[in-house]
């Protein structure tokens, strides 16, 4: 199923993905590689975002070709059976990812009113989050450019102020005893940037320029999301603490600081909302993507209002080892085997599902150990290198039949 004219313009989606990357989330991860110190930790950071961008736009690339979302467009390589098993995978790790993102904002927003006028209510906060995430799916994209623009000049200040604040005073240095190898710690920002893997197609579907908005969007997320990192990392070495609300209050944002928590949760949760919607409309011509969206809003607000989520590390590697084999066949596919379109009598693809289930295998077994680059890349060039080979064959072997 097609979509909407493409009427997206690579500014108003430049903006989208700043907004994706400035979150608490990323803030959060970055303080976990603090035990390789500074230096190592800029360097792990710098080449597993590079690697996540070098990943995320060809998926994104594929979306704005054809005008396909994710699970359309997964569709090429594993049918219309194996796009709604992608489309459920899809949905539970994006209404976590909700959930998650809610209650993060809500409990930073909990201890901002807390130290401002000591009151406190989490439930309350995880409400007033999820209310504005739902009017942000209700304007949707199309008509976000004015209002995106306000937030995200709200939340570029916030990232010069809250860094200047971790950096002014690096006279004290935080000894992190726990042991990080650089492997993992460049896995982790690759991990990061694969959570967007799934959902970067819903879009740059719509993209007026195809390749230099795709660029530019991986681009917006490479740079918000370095930055984030950077003083996740800063804060947890120099400042003894990557709690959010301990940095803002310290940076004396008062009421600044409410406004700079909300909207920064809001602009990334939406995408999480959203692309659940986009999902779930694949299972079915009869659902409309808005009302989807506004549904898994509802359902991650009460996850996190009464389910307890805390560390979400493995989490993230859980989406890796499921949608790095994944994406690594459909780049093969589309891009070397030059299968651009979807055939409608395409079912499913036995092969292809097998050769997921065994990347998604391959990528739990060798999680132990670590490469300077991590694992993810390298799985997914091993995948890509045996499908392309038995794709191929099964091509030459049909044409010689055919002849």
């Amino acid at each position: 199923m097609k979509n909407e004219n493409q009427q997206v313009s690579t500014f108003s989606q430049i903006l989208l993905w700043f907004g994706a990357a400035v979150s608490i989330a990323e803030i959060m991860t970055g303080a976990l590689l603090a035990p390789l110190g500074l230096v190592q930790g800029i360097w792990a950071i710098i080449i597993g975002h590079v690697i996540g961008g070098a990943i995320l736009f060809p998926a994104g690339l594929i979306g704005a070709k054809t005008g396909l979302s994710a699970a359309e467009s997964v569709r090429i390589s594993f049918g219309k059976y194996g796009s709604f098993g992608f489309s459920w995978v899809n949905i539970l790790q994006l209404l976590g990812w909700t959930a998650i993102m809610i209650i993060n904002g809500a409990k930073a927003f909990d201890g901002i009113t807390n130290h401002l006028w000591g009151y406190q209510n989490e439930k309350l906060w995880c409400i007033v989050i999820g209310l504005l995430i739902c009017i942000w799916v209700v304007i949707s994209i199309k008509n976000l450019s004015k209002l995106n623009t306000v937030v995200m000049t709200v939340l570029f200040i916030f990232t010069i102020i809250l860094g200047f604040t971790v950096f002014k005073n690096t006279s004290g240095v935080n000894v992190v005893e726990e042991a990080m190898s650089f492997g993992t710690a460049v896995e982790l920002n690759v991990a990061m940037s694969l959570s967007w893997l799934p959902l970067i197609s819903d879009y740059t579907r719509k993209l007026e320029k195809k390749i230099t908005g795709t660029l530019w969007s991986v681009i917006s997320y490479f740079v918000g999301s370095t930055v984030m990192f950077v003083i996740g990392l800063g804060a947890a070495i120099y400042t003894g603490t990557s709690d959010i609300t301990s940095i803002l209050m310290s940076a004396g944002l008062g009421l600044i600081a409410l406004v700079i928590v909300l909207f920064s949760t809001v602009t990334t949760t939406f995408l999480d909302v959203y692309s659940a919607g986009v999902s779930t409309a694949n299972l079915s011509k009869k659902v409309n993507e808005k009302f989807a969206a506004v549904i898994a809003c509802v359902v991650g607000s009460l996850l996190a209002m009464f389910v307890p989520i805390s560390q979400y590390e493995n989490f993230l590697y859980l989406i890796g080892s499921v949608f790095a084999p994944l994406f690594a066949i459909l780049f093969v596919d589309y891009f070397l085997l030059h299968k651009k379109d979807i055939d409608p009598s395409h079912s499913h693809s036995i092969r292809n599902i097998i050769l997921w289930v065994i990347g998604f295998i391959v990528y739990r077994l060798l999680m132990p150990y670590n490469s300077i680059i991590g694992i993810t890349l390298p799985v997914m060039v091993a995948m890509g290198f045996i499908c392309f080979i038995i794709n191929k064959r099964k091509a030459g072997s049909i044409n010689e039949l055919s002849n």
